[in-house]
């Protein structure tokens, strides 16, 4: 029987692709009144603070396993300090839409990573496929014909480049959670999203402290932020990195796996609209070109597209299981 959906968890995967989507937006907003640092780690111990107070109501056990905190700071580096401050420092140069269509090449770096790290996921013909096509969609998705005789083009590289750096991260991280920490212990999702929230948050603090000593920044901006800025720091942290993991989590247990990473689909076109009206930022053919391509080739590399095979066509069965 067909599980029908709540309105609860329709509402709470539309918060997942509003609020994912426009991250980026709100990265170019908070950078108005904060450093690449500031924002980067103020979302994150925002973050940190709404979890430990949703573990705190709900009267959740801390993860005390030294193996299991261990990969959670692992995984707390990989899926938010270095993607947060790469995003953050490439915010300062690219338009937001064209942050948001670069993120959604997280996918394929995660079908990579899993593929090289855990033993039962085997490189497949639809994955090859897609990660290939989606080498071409980044490709278009950045113009690079352009860099041979656009200069403003061509600065822009080392902010594209950083996104994908940041993607890699998360595929990286996702691969790591699948390897080392998914189904090797007893503790929910907010109890592993905290730990690896808060862990993030403690290095985060301590490199803004480091950094603050030797000159090379500051823990609090040297004038009052204005509110915009503020308000979109504060989104960032307590709605886009703490209650989206309790979002995503009720969506993933009503709806499965499958149907919940294809929110991943909806966040680049909230990113780009978000970006064109708030913004007033301009999209170019290639960019709306190049995020289809990506899409498609995300779906070969999950397995949601499959290649025709050549030969005769076989009869239908009945699936085993």
């Amino acid at each position: 029987m067909t599980r029908t959906p709540r309105a609860g968890v329709l509402a709470a995967y539309g918060a997942l692709a509003l609020v994912w989507g426009s991250s980026f937006l709100l990265i170019k907003v908070a950078l108005t009144g904060f450093d690449v640092t500031q924002v980067a780690v103020g979302r994150i111990a925002l973050g940190a603070l709404t979890l430990v107070v949703l573990m705190a109501l709900t009267r959740t056990a801390w993860p005390r396993e030294r193996w299991l905190v261990g990969h959670l700071v692992v995984v707390g580096v990989l899926l938010c300090l270095a993607p947060f401050l790469l995003f953050s420092w490439a915010g300062q140069h690219l338009p937001s839409g064209l942050s948001a269509i670069l993120n959604a090449t997280t996918p394929i770096w995660t079908a990579l990573a899993v593929t090289a790290a855990v033993r039962s996921e085997r490189l497949t013909r639809g994955r090859v496929a897609g990660v290939a096509l989606g080498v071409v969609g980044v490709a278009v998705v950045m113009g690079l014909w352009r860099v041979v005789d656009d200069a403003a083009f061509a600065s822009s590289l080392p902010a594209q480049a950083a996104c994908l750096a940041a993607t890699a991260c998360y595929g990286t991280g996702f691969a790591w959670m699948r390897r080392f920490v998914t189904g090797r212990h007893a503790h929910g999702p907010l109890a592993v999203a905290t730990g690896q929230v808060g862990s993030a948050a403690v290095l985060g603090l301590l490199l803004a402290g480091v950094l603050a000593l030797v000159g090379a920044g500051s823990l609090l901006p040297a004038a009052a932020p204005p509110l915009p800025a503020v308000g979109a720091l504060v989104a960032l942290g307590a709605l886009g990195t703490g209650l989206a993991y309790v979002w995503s989590t009720r969506v993933l247990v009503e709806w499965g796996s499958l149907a919940a990473s294809s929110v991943t689909y909806l966040t680049p076109v909230v990113g780009v609209v978000a970006g064109v009206l708030v913004l007033g930022e301009h999209l170019t053919w290639n960019e709306p070109v190049g995020a289809v391509v990506v899409v498609v080739s995300v779906l070969l590399a999950q397995g949601r597209l499959r290649l025709a095979r050549r030969g005769p066509v076989a009869p239908l069965t009945t699936p085993s299981p």
